[in-house]
């Protein structure tokens, strides 16, 4: 009996000394970069091996540029992206030199969960399974940390934030995040349509790495305590920092658009010249833009861009009327064809306009400054052509 006892005592002594403990969880959240892919932040989930030190970083936004076809399945929607496991020491180094900041989330998970995740992670990043499609605002590298963090709550992060919003969008979100680079911001708010204006819950507003972080700090794991335990700063930001919320005003847009106007219908007549290579370049931008807006919509998976209501405002149309501005810089007349194709072109951005009014039967759309600005513009110069 006392041999048992003995032997028992051994056995377990043995299964303890075997047992490891559960690995540590954490989010690691990166600040903006200059580049322009970087302008979003990015994140990534810690595994921490409490018995070895040993700390892995599995980050969901690697891609291969040089893989075949990558242009071709980036201009249609159709990319591809990677989870790589890499040491997290090493993945912290690149933003360390570029002077992006760092800060992580420790999460207070049982010891099944932290677990659980750390397995599942493991699995995700095997050869055969590390790839995924990747969409911007769907299925992003962020939304991707998101999901693996309440698959291990089971679904209780999104039972917090699904019911809630701030009124953000796709679009503002976006517009605010590029506006260090104009013609990143520009690109987007002409670029998406109707699906970027609808207000977003907070679970889809992870999208955002820096909108997940804030989301993390409120939310509760299901025994009741704060889902984060402990936050830490690990890198400065030395960049420029995250760009504000500012609201979106119509009136500069609109005082910019009618004092073009009216210089149009002041001195087009007596300048033609003149009026011919303003007419030329802004012909050749909006259709060769709605052309790309067209394309997006009917040749891409480019969900987002979609039923564009801006190709009423940037027309490919206005391609057929570059002829027209050309005879302007020549000093001859335009023809009875381009004055009724820039009507054709005003009346389009008059239906934009019109739009707004109809939010019942038209998705809406977020495009009231651009209207405003193009609006007169193209009113101006229809008027104008019809005298020369």
């Amino acid at each position: 009996m006392r041999l048992a006892k003995i032997l028992l005592v051994l056995a377990l002594l043995c299964i303890a000394t075997i047992t490891h403990a559960a690995p540590r969880i954490g989010v690691v959240t990166f600040g903006p970069g200059d580049v322009f892919f970087e302008r979003f932040g990015h994140d990534a989930i810690v595994v921490l091996d409490e018995d070895t030190g040993v700390a892995t970083d599995y980050n969901f936004g690697f891609f291969d540029p040089g893989e075949p076809g990558f242009v071709g399945n980036f201009a249609h929607g159709r990319m591809m992206y990677l989870l790589e496991a890499l040491p997290f020491d090493e993945d912290l180094g690149y933003y360390r030199d570029v002077g992006r900041s760092a800060t992580i989330q420790w999460l207070d998970l049982r010891p099944e969960q932290a677990q659980k995740l750390a397995d599942a992670l493991a699995v995700n990043a095997l050869p055969q399974n590390q790839r995924y499609r990747y969409d911007y605002f769907t299925n992003n590298c962020s939304s991707r940390v998101r999901d693996a963090i309440d698959d291990a709550l089971g679904g209780a992060l999104k039972n917090q934030l699904a019911g809630r919003s701030r009124g953000n969008t796709y679009r503002s979100e976006s517009v605010r995040l590029a506006s260090p680079a104009w013609w990143m911001w520009i690109g987007f708010d002409l670029g998406l349509g109707p699906f970027a204006d609808t207000q977003l819950s907070r679970w889809e507003e992870a999208f955002i790495p820096m909108r997940l972080q804030e989301s993390l700090r409120e939310a509760k794991n299901p025994d009741g305590r704060p889902l984060v335990a402990q936050e830490v700063r690990i890198l400065p930001q030395k960049l420029a920092p995250e760009p504000k919320e500012h609201p979106r005003r119509a009136w500069p847009w609109l005082f910019a658009g009618v004092a073009v106007a009216l210089l149009i219908l002041a001195f087009g007549q007596k300048h033609p010249r003149v009026l011919g290579a303003f007419a030329f370049g802004l012909w050749l931008a909006c259709g060769v833009l709605g052309g790309v807006l067209l394309f997006l919509w009917l040749g891409s998976e480019h969900v987002a861009a979609w039923r564009n209501q801006n190709l009423l405002l940037l027309d490919p149309l206005c391609l057929l009327l570059l002829p027209a501005a050309w005879a302007l810089l020549r000093g001859k007349a335009t023809g009875k064809f381009a004055r009724n194709i820039a009507m054709l072109v005003a009346f389009g951005a008059f239906v934009a306009w019109f739009l707004h009014w109809l939010p019942f039967a038209f998705p809406y759309q977020d495009n009231i400054a651009w209207v405003a600005l193009l609006l007169p513009v193209h009113a101006a110069l229809a008027r104008a052509l019809n005298k020369h």
